[in-house]
């Protein structure tokens, strides 16, 4: 079990439970409240407030079941005993996680809206929930810091390149990261859009035509002759330039995997089956996407500055 840490702030603490408030969702879902707290604490071991009860069981079910409106809703949160709002990091994360178990909540709507407000609010002091495990295609949340291996979804540097207008690259970037548990076979198709959308950002600029129905691997081939990719080689070293042509092909190997994918897995060309796409496939296609981006953006950002390539100004 990882050590305790108290990195999440009051500030974050705060923002997860107005998330929570103005939600207008029960915390603890399809249970009642005693149900849920009892599958993260033993209530039979911690005191009661009131007393003519024995235990936190007690006093919960009788303020909270028998009369539900003597505690606020959100009155869990400050409750010291459940060391919510003071207490070590894995407490509250293990409490947000159960929160979207698919015993407490069905509705999935529910759990990616409140998968993706933990999400944002605890990003800022370096944890985030995933899908740990899944049961019956339902997923099974824990929780990770974002500076261990694989912690985090990897960045796509856009406001650093030669991009005049980079957001519809990122939005396409934010419904990647939105649907990566939530709607896999949505991420693996906005990967295809992202990089679909790349190619064509780039060779419009440079007045390159392609056929509107030209698909990614074509596109691609045309982004390979513009930026010179088959010509890429280590100046002085047979070996080197070798291995960048291997590298080379590999990419676009990537590239017409990645298109593939999205057929096989997306929720393109109205298949007549529910997609099969879990997070991990989702997961590989944003990896396969960030690097492919990444190198094509670099070399074109390349190009421009030593003046080999020159760019028109966006239509």
């Amino acid at each position: 079990m990882p050590h305790s840490s108290k990195r999440i702030t009051a500030i974050t603490r705060r923002k997860l439970v107005d998330s929570i408030s103005l939600s207008g969702l029960s915390w603890s879902g399809r249970l009642d409240e005693p149900s849920f707290l009892g599958r993260i604490y033993d209530l039979s071991a911690l005191p009661s407030t009131d007393t003519r009860y024995r235990d936190a069981a007690g006093d919960i079910w009788q303020h909270r079941v028998n009369n539900p409106y003597d505690w606020e809703d959100d009155w869990v949160f400050t409750d010291s005993r459940f060391g919510l709002m003071h207490g070590d990091d894995e407490v509250l994360l293990v409490f947000l996680a159960e929160m979207l178990h698919p015993v407490v909540r069905t509705d999935e709507t529910e759990t990616a809206l409140y998968l993706k407000a933990f999400n944002d609010a605890l990003s800022r002091d370096g944890y985030e929930l995933y899908a740990s495990d899944w049961i019956s295609g339902h997923a099974i949340y824990g929780w990770r810091r974002l500076d261990a291996f694989h912690g985090t979804s990897p960045e796509l540097r856009l406001s650093e390149r030669p991009l005049t207008d980079p957001d519809v690259l990122q939005e396409h970037l934010n419904r990647i990261r939105a649907g990566l548990v939530s709607d896999p076979p949505a991420a693996i198709s906005s990967c295809k859009n992202l990089i679909e959308s790349l190619f064509k950002i780039i060779l419009d600029r440079s007045d390159v035509e392609y056929s509107h129905s030209a698909d990614v691997p074509e596109l691609y081939r045309k982004v390979a002759d513009l930026l010179a990719l088959n010509a890429e080689a280590v100046p002085e070293s047979v070996r080197a330039s070798q291995t960048s042509q291997r590298i080379l092909r590999t990419l676009v190997t990537t590239i017409n995997s990645l298109s593939e994918l999205r057929n096989a897995l997306g929720i393109g060309h109205g298949q007549s089956r529910r997609s099969e796409a879990l997070a991990r496939h989702a997961r590989l296609a944003l990896n396969a996407t960030v690097t492919v981006a990444e190198f094509v953006l670099d070399t074109w950002q390349v190009r421009l500055e030593s003046g080999a390539l020159e760019i028109g100004d966006p239509q």
